[in-house]
């Protein structure tokens, strides 16, 4: 199985849905830091973790955060870094400017992610993330949006994730159950 028929699926009207401790834990091992602005889990690995969250417009102190969408699986991160490092980013902004069905499915995504985002809270004079609509700036951010939303949505992302090996093959990238204890410790 290729990450283009990655198993798992978006979880459904995520911002619905309260975070479990146990995720909140996991997350805290995947980022290395207890997770910001955090309103929900929005993709699942297909080994069960939280690879994607949803996270609020601001933060807590008010401060605006325009990535609705934040990978946290340190697999999946590091082979995004190293399509970035490839010159990945590069390629699909020149090919932008070449092939307007792309261009017009990129702006189609931007539009996605902004509602998305406003359906949340606006910021005003903000852009969506990761370059859209015109350029690429971080594929971290797309492969985000294209497993949150599933497929079909962001094209660059959908790309993106078809060039990843199936990161989720060797199990959990963090021990969940150890992280999950952690978090019952302190309440």
């Amino acid at each position: 199985m290729t990450s283009a028929e990655h198993p798992a699926q978006p979880t459904q009207d995520a911002a619905a849905q309260a975070v479990d401790p146990a995720d909140i834990a996991a997350i805290a091992e995947q980022l290395g830091r207890v997770p910001r602005g955090l309103r929900a889990v929005a993709h699942r690995c297909p080994c069960g973790l939280p690879d994607v969250v949803e996270t609020a417009p601001r933060l807590e102190d008010g401060t605006p955060f325009p990535t609705l969408y934040y990978l946290t699986c340190p697999r999946a991160a590091s082979l995004i870094g190293t399509l970035e490092a490839d010159g990945v980013m590069k390629e699909m902004t020149a090919r932008l400017g070449e092939d307007e069905q792309l261009a017009a499915g990129y702006r189609a995504a931007h539009e996605d992610y902004l509602a998305r985002r406003d359906a949340v809270e606006v910021l005003e004079g903000f852009p969506s993330a990761g370059g859209m609509p015109d350029r690429v700036k971080c594929l971290h951010v797309l492969v985000g949006h294209s497993l949150a939303a599933g497929r079909g949505v962001n094209p660059l992302g959908d790309e993106a994730l078809d060039m990843l090996p199936e990161w989720w093959r060797k199990g959990p990238c963090v021990c969940a159950a150890s992280g999950a204890e952690e978090e019952g410790k302190k309440k």
